[in-house]
């Protein structure tokens, strides 16, 4: 069968979804495919809840884009009818002079966002469940939460078949080709062309742009939900999300953070807890998905050093997939060969927050070629990506 479009999306998770989405409510003709039917557990985008926060400490030029990701979830949920976004407040906990809380602040202070600076001793008063060295600090962000992952994709997907977008699950991708104007994506069902191409591949983008010298890895993670151990100044209570904020918490430039959420639903499903960053890669065919007793044994050893009330019984445990890139930084751009593919890809375990503002800036790049408001650390020729540069744009 042989489907005729203006622009083909690779790639349903989140990204994908909230590209489908924007294409297809400013009146393109969309077919999209993902390998599974999401949200699924295969990839980066589910776990119930995800960070949401603006006073960014990875770069303040992420800043304005969180400030119009904020804005389209609103949209998004007024669309849908359904809470997406839960405000908790969020804690950045760490040295004062470390990237956690010192980038949070510079970013907070150039944007003017509502931020208050703890002490150690005020952390604690506050929130006694934390063990923090006398000199900590933490930066509560009042107007952080989180979101619902599985929640938002299910409500992106809809809109995007609402507004007349073909979605084929369960569908992969055998292969692809382009030239100049038409790009063609075959699968085991169909052939599709179209003269615009999308790739929000996730995880599987190695492999489908295994012809550009990038420089991506895909990582494991392992997130846990926990049973707290209840203190006599704590109940299960104190653990709700009206009560308790998420939180970063920075130990050393040599551990990756830690970083978890309240109680985000019954008591039953526990807490879930995480560290951001992984030296083991795999990919989604080659990634183990059962929880080893190292991983518990080191989560719970971080645990006992910064949340010990936290490490009660592990109630659950998931594996999820970080596509990294060497400076995580996003990549996002025209494909260096065929300026009518966008890549969009990379984002590094920190990505999920932005799906609704990259699903704009895909379809302004797809509908009118603006690159305008894509900052240049996303481009996909930046010396920090690419393996060979100079063999990059020699073919471009």
């Amino acid at each position: 069968m042989d489907h005729t479009c203006d622009v083909i999306v690779l790639g349903l998770g989140a990204m994908g979804s909230a590209a489908a989405s924007q294409l297809a409510e400013a009146g393109l003709r969309v077919v999209a495919f993902d390998a599974f039917t999401p949200p699924h557990l295969h990839g980066s985008s589910h776990g119930r809840s995800r960070i949401f926060r603006q006073a960014y400490f990875e770069d303040p030029g992420y800043v304005h884009l969180l400030v119009r990701a904020r804005e389209l979830w609103q949209k998004l949920e007024h669309d849908c009818g359904l809470q997406l976004f839960h405000p908790t407040g969020a804690l950045m906990i760490g040295p004062r002079d470390g990237k956690l809380v010192a980038g949070s602040a510079e970013s907070a202070r150039l944007f003017h966002l509502p931020h208050e600076i703890l002490s150690a001793s005020d952390l604690r008063g506050r929130w006694p469940m934390f063990r923090v060295p006398d000199d900590a600090v933490a930066l509560l962000e009042p107007n952080a939460g989180y979101l619902n992952p599985e929640l938002c994709i299910e409500q992106q997907l809809a809109l995007a078949a609402r507004h007349g977008a073909h979605l084929h699950y369960n569908e992969p991708v055998t292969e692809w080709k382009a030239d100049a104007g038409t790009v063609t994506v075959t699968t085991a069902r169909r052939t599709c062309t179209a003269g615009r191409l999308v790739i929000t591949a996730g995880p599987w983008a190695p492999q489908l742009l295994a012809g550009l010298p990038l420089s991506l890895r895909v990582t494991r993670q392992v997130i846990y939900w926990f049973e707290p151990r209840l203190e006599n100044y704590t109940s299960i209570d104190s653990f709700r999300e009206d009560r308790f904020p998420i939180y970063m918490i920075e130990t050393s430039p040599a551990e990756p953070m830690l970083y978890g959420f309240p109680l985000t639903g019954p008591a039953s499903e526990g807490l879930k807890v995480a560290v951001h960053g992984s030296a083991e890669t795999c990919t989604p065919e080659t990634a183990c998905r059962d929880i080893r007793p190292a991983d518990e044994q080191y989560i719970r050893r971080r645990l006992a050093a910064t949340l010990p009330t936290l490490a009660g019984r592990l109630l659950h445990a998931e594996t999820c997939l970080y596509t990294m890139t060497p400076d995580e930084n996003f990549i996002l751009g025209p494909h260096p060969h065929y300026p009518n593919i966008v890549l969009a890809s990379g984002f590094s375990g920190h990505g999920f927050k932005f799906a609704p503002v990259i699903g704009e800036l895909i379809a302004g790049l797809v509908t009118t070629g603006d690159a305008t408001r894509i900052p240049a650390m996303f481009s996909p020729t930046r010396n920090s990506l690419t393996a060979n540069p100079e063999e990059l744009r020699a073919k471009s």
